[in-house]
């Protein structure tokens, strides 16, 4: 009897001790550790005799990953659709005015837009850079590109060269535009309040400095067909904006107004645009 007793509290113990070597109810030790898996859990051993906390892993199936922001980052082909207008604060009954556009008033310059927007602000930003300042929440942004901006005039008005004349014309235009292009670098101070995201929440404020290298009249009429006045029409040759950005993950919109008037006499006209930035940050 006593025999059979010892026989039995044998096996009892082996049979615990296997288990307990075993986690995995595949009936083998396994030499490098064993693994147990509770729904989203994995709980990995690493083989050690005791279950320490240094001997535990545990592995969710879900991770977050975050973006890690570097203290450099650029951001290349930023592109901008927007509209385009100006401010008009020309005394029409000045003499300056009456010089530069003989009889004319504030409705001459009168922009078209309709259904789909024809005066417009279309920039290209080459690349626009980010430099982390006070813990990629506060960063320095700048950046190089070119500003186009078609101002579409409602109205038959012509621009004259030597001197620059802008006259009422009795020719009935079906396109009628001012275009002015600007090479132009964006210093602005960002502010990142999610700086783990890729697509961030914020916002950016600062001044743009642009120099104009190209303006054109473009004019189509039936009695003349397709025209093209190259000239700078005593437009300012730089131009100098407050501009601005919000941030809203994916989304991003901008504005910028100009900190004087587009002509350097006559008209006292202060171009200002917004619209949407297509880009990554």
């Amino acid at each position: 009897m006593n025999r059979v007793f010892l026989l039995t509290a044998g096996l009892c113990f082996a049979l615990i001790s296997k288990a307990q070597t075993d986690t995995t109810g595949a009936g083998k030790a396994n030499a490098q550790g064993d693994t147990l898996k509770v729904g989203n859990l994995l709980i990995i051993r690493n083989g050690a005799t005791d279950y320490n906390t240094s001997s535990l892993r545990i592995k969710t199936r879900h991770q977050r990953h975050y973006h890690h922001a570097s203290n450099v980052s650029t951001n290349w082909g930023i592109i901008d659709l927007g509209l385009a207008s100006f401010n008009d604060r020309t005394v029409y009954t000045s003499a300056p005015a009456q010089q530069f556009a003989p009889g004319a008033n504030k409705n001459w310059f009168k922009m078209r837009y309709g259904m789909l927007p024809k005066t417009v602000d279309v920039n290209i930003w080459i690349f626009m850079q980010r430099l982390n300042l006070i813990k990629h929440y506060v960063n320095l942004k700048y950046g190089l590109g070119i500003e186009l901006n078609n101002y579409r005039y409602e109205y038959n008005i012509r621009y004259l060269t030597n001197p620059t004349t802008v006259i009422m014309d009795t020719i009935n235009y079906s396109k009628n535009k001012l275009a002015t292009d600007y090479l132009t670098v964006p210093v602005m101070l960002n502010f990142n309040f999610t700086p783990g995201r890729r697509h961030p929440f914020g916002l950016s404020a600062g001044a743009s400095f642009g120099y104009l290298y190209s303006s054109r009249q473009k004019l189509i009429s039936h009695e003349f067909g397709k025209e093209k006045t190259f000239n700078d029409f005593d437009l300012n040759s730089w131009k100098i904006s407050y501009i601005g950005e919000i941030q809203l993950g994916w989304i991003n919109f901008y504005a910028s107004y100009a900190t004087r008037t587009i002509f350097s006499r006559g008209l006292d006209q202060i171009p200002y645009n917004f619209g949407v930035r297509i880009g990554n940050w």
